[in-house]
């Protein structure tokens, strides 16, 4: 049996994928320690990990700052990893010493883990819920005016930060190494190398596993319903009460039904009485309504995007920042979906149309469905981090 210690990011769309892999681990018998926070804890236990919380450790933060800074403000970013770095380096480092585990899997967000791993030389997997990203994919992202003026505004906190790691003892040369993904380290990327963007530019350590999905549900792509059912929903972090008003003008009275999921946090009033073929929702089983959808409106984080394709479900796709906005582009690329000009109801309106009318865009969602379930999930996960643990067996 071996002892596997998983670190992620307070984020559903960074925590997720790395469930099903625990659970894979955890009932071939081995051990699985989670670094991870109160949110996700339950479950953290039910895929069969002990839960160790770090909520104590993260900067305060309110949650319409978060919204705020989510995706948009490198500097903030780099600000926070490194601070939770520090605040919980002595709890940690004291438990691994003691606990010795085989590896480490850190999400490539998580620096912390990737750190700690340097520290106390303990085997490292990168894990990479996002696409995988190195000095090429780089060039891809096209960050807005107001992302771009505040990495140039952030540059002298971010060297100040890096400075604070490298005084505590850690080897760190830059920002960049310390979330990109290079081509010596053991990384697991939750998508394909057909869907990755220059999936040329990585190397043979960087396991392309597909989507990891969990639910009861995730087989299901059998229609249950008659009708149309289009899906709209912008995550669990950002809020847009305007963008859902706008779907629910553009949607009003169409022929189908129209599920909206606004967000735990949303107040569901603010939207008066909803028109007889809409029903609005905080939250719902994602991954059961897209088993039955026939498009998806979303804000196309990388979780989402995962989920839709692997479900089969053409998209119209509305990114706010140059991450989503990258995994739109990958989409639209390939056909599976249509990428927003703007948020008027006529335009949504039209691309929802337009998916719905030319079949060609869910036979390229259906072409990837098949290449993200052929490409082993959460199974080829827990295999790359047993292989990584067994080479390092004398």
């Amino acid at each position: 049996m071996s002892r596997i210690v998983f670190f992620s990011l307070p984020a559903h769309g960074h925590t997720n994928p790395t469930l099903p892999v625990v659970r894979e681990l955890t009932e071939r018998g081995h051990e699985v320690w989670y670094y991870s926070f109160r949110e996700f804890r339950e479950k953290i236990i039910a895929a069969g990990a002990k839960f160790i919380g770090c909520d104590q450790f993260l900067p305060q933060a309110t949650d319409k700052e978060i919204s705020k800074k989510a995706g948009k403000d490198f500097a903030a970013l780099i600000e926070m990893t490194v601070d939770t770095t520090l605040a919980m380096q002595e709890k940690v480092l004291k438990e691994l010493s003691s606990a010795k585990p085989d590896c480490i899997v850190s999400d490539s967000m998580s620096v912390w883990g990737k750190l700690y791993a340097q520290k106390l030389d303990i085997p490292y997997i990168c894990s990479t819920t996002t696409f995988a990203f190195n000095q090429h994919t780089a060039k891809l992202m096209k960050p807005g005016f107001k992302e771009t003026l505040k990495m140039i505004i952030g540059m002298g906190r971010i060297r100040g930060k890096i400075k604070e790691l490298q005084q505590a003892g850690y080897e760190v040369n830059s920002f960049t190494s310390l979330i990109g993904n290079d081509n010596d380290t053991e990384t697991i990327v939750f998508t394909t190398r057909e869907f990755q963007p220059l999936a040329e530019t990585f190397s043979d350590r960087f396991a392309f596993v597909g989507p990891s999905i969990a639910g009861k549900d995730q087989n299901t792509v059998e229609k249950e319903k008659s009708g149309t059912l289009v899906y709209v929903s912008l995550g669990t972090v950002l809020t847009n009460s305007h963008f859902h008003k706008n779907c629910i003008s553009a949607l009003t009275g169409s022929k189908g039904e129209v599920v909206m999921s606004v967000g735990e946090k949303t107040d569901i009033g603010q939207f008066g009485t909803a028109p007889d073929n809409i029903r609005i929702k905080n939250t719902v089983d994602q991954i059961a309504v897209l088993g039955r959808a026939d498009v998806f409106i979303t804000h196309s984080g990388m979780n989402s995007v995962s989920e839709s394709l692997y479900q089969g479900v053409p998209m119209v796709l509305y990114p706010t920042h140059s991450e989503q906005k990258l995994a739109a582009q990958r989409v639209a690329e390939l056909g599976a979906g249509i990428i927003l000009k703007n948020d008027r109801p006529q335009t949504i309106r039209e691309a929802v149309h337009q998916i719905l009318e030319d079949p060609q865009f869910r036979r390229n969602a259906a072409k990837i469905s098949g290449l993200f379930r052929n490409a082993g999930g959460a199974s080829a996960a827990a295999d790359v981090i047993l292989s990584r643990i067994n080479r390092e067996e004398p």
